[in-house]
């Protein structure tokens, strides 16, 4: 029966995604966890290894506008996971990550689901990047722990949006960071505190670009406001693109600061035009753009074209600044970083993006591992699903080292609510303290 089904599932999605099938389904994957030994192994013992590892599946985008997303977060993990290993894994359990691309692309992201599930056995899921992926395969990972292990979860994603956090799908996800709808909702206030009356908001037209733009109106309307323009972009847009007539829009409205809802090319670009065009509005992005890689952007650009194209930007984060030191949990994962310096499979790399030393996403990335590790450690030596579910939901004020406990319940499947604000100095995020200065273009 459950053949039939597999087989069902798999010739309907075949006949849907058509010829994104077959590239999905190419795409590599790395056991990336365990470090290899060289010594000659007999097939029988390489097996027993192989059952005794505790493999985690990730699908993200490691190619293309949203490289630096996936790459980051993976690095962050792998940088924990590598150190756990030479510990001797848990409770004598090396970890492994199965990792696929799916180009920030819902399709491929489905079949890189059914692969990790199906064929790759995984333990769990973690990593995920992206609202418009994750939402899309979050039906086939309900109905695989239905047919097959109620208590599978999916632990850690690079994503704030709603659908994971409530029902039919909040008991089978188990959130680390802050939601969109708690970004939107603090920078609402903090610009509202900063004297700004008119929103502008700047969007990927998908369920990203809705998440954050609903968290945007949900501010505005605690204080009888609404949002005053709205203008969006297509996914996968590029930082050469012209957004002049986005800009326009925005700026006919008077507007007085604008939020963004996408990912670091778009929204990029939008800074870009409006700066040429001699706006310079306030201009705000959520944690999942890769500030890094946007300011990387501005920045090069600046160069060239001898402009500053880095003030009055500001960045909200869900995890502190990487460069916070008086952190333990930072300075471990600078020290993690450093001595592991984790790569990409080399299938996996794409040669227009080249890795960070640290980031937000890295750090994310390192966050989500050090949960998930404490988690398999509560479950003890007798691993198995119900008992790893059990492990995250007796996290109550766990101390991760950043200034913020996190707790998790059998009703509370969000283990993290804070929200931090950066802006640009000397081509570096930092944290604002005076919201006048950070507005100021």
């Amino acid at each position: 029966m459950e053949g039939k089904r597999k087989l069902h599932r798999r010739s309907f999605l075949r006949m849907v995604l058509g010829g994104t099938t077959s590239a999905a389904l190419a795409g590599q994957s790395a056991l990336a966890g365990a470090r290899r030994d060289s010594s000659p192994q007999t097939g029988a013992r390489r097996l027993a290894v192989a059952s005794r590892t505790i493999k985690i599946g990730m699908s993200a985008a490691f190619s293309g506008t949203a490289a630096a997303l996936g790459t980051e977060l993976y690095r962050g993990a792998q940088a924990y996971y590598d150190e756990i290993n030479d510990r001797g894994g848990i409770h004598g359990r090396p970890i492994s990550v199965t990792v696929l691309d799916d180009r920030y692309d819902p399709l491929p992201c489905v079949m890189n689901t059914l692969r990790l599930l199906e064929e790759e056995g995984v333990f769990l899921l973690s990593g995920y990047v992206g609202t418009p992926t994750l939402t899309r395969a979050l039906p086939f990972i309900k109905q695989y722990a239905q047919e097959h292990d109620e208590d599978f979860v999916v632990v850690g994603v690079f994503t704030g949006a709603q659908p994971q956090r409530e029902p039919p799908y909040g008991e089978y996800v188990f959130n680390i960071r802050a939601s969109y709808r708690q970004e939107m909702m603090a920078l609402v206030d903090q610009f509202w505190r900063a004297g700004a009356r008119e929103f502008g908001v700047f969007y990927q037209i998908d369920a990203y670009g809705r998440s954050g733009t609903d968290g945007v109106a949900r501010g505005l309307a605690r204080r009888g406001a609404t949002i005053a323009a709205e203008a969006t972009y297509a996914r996968g847009a590029k930082f050469d693109e012209d957004m002049s007539l986005a800009v326009k829009a925005l700026r006919e409205r008077s507007v007085d600061v604008v939020l963004c809802t996408g990912v670091y090319q778009g929204c990029a670009a939008f800074i870009r035009s409006a700066r040429d065009l001699g706006w310079n509005v306030p201009i705000s992005n959520l944690s999942f753009v890769g500030p890094e890689a946007l300011l990387g952007l501005l920045t090069e650009h600046g160069r060239k074209t001898g402009r500053d194209y880095t003030r009055g930007i500001v960045n909200s984060q869900v995890v502190p600044s990487y460069d916070d030191e008086t952190l333990p949990g930072v300075s471990e994962y600078r020290a993690l970083m450093d001595k592991n310096n984790p790569g990409i499979p080399h299938s996996l790399r794409d040669p227009s993006y080249t890795p960070r030393s640290y980031s937000f996403a890295s750090l994310e990335g390192f966050i989500n591992a050090k949960v998930i590790v404490e988690g398999l450690r509560r479950a003890g030596p007798n691993l198995t699903r119900r008992r790893f579910r059990q492990g995250l939901e007796s996290l109550h004020d766990f101390d991760l080292g950043i200034g913020a406990p996190l707790s998790f319940g059998t009703n509370r499947h969000q283990g993290l609510d804070s929200v931090y604000f950066t802006r640009v100095e000397n081509e570096r995020w930092v944290s604002i303290t005076d919201w006048k200065a950070a507005m100021s273009a």
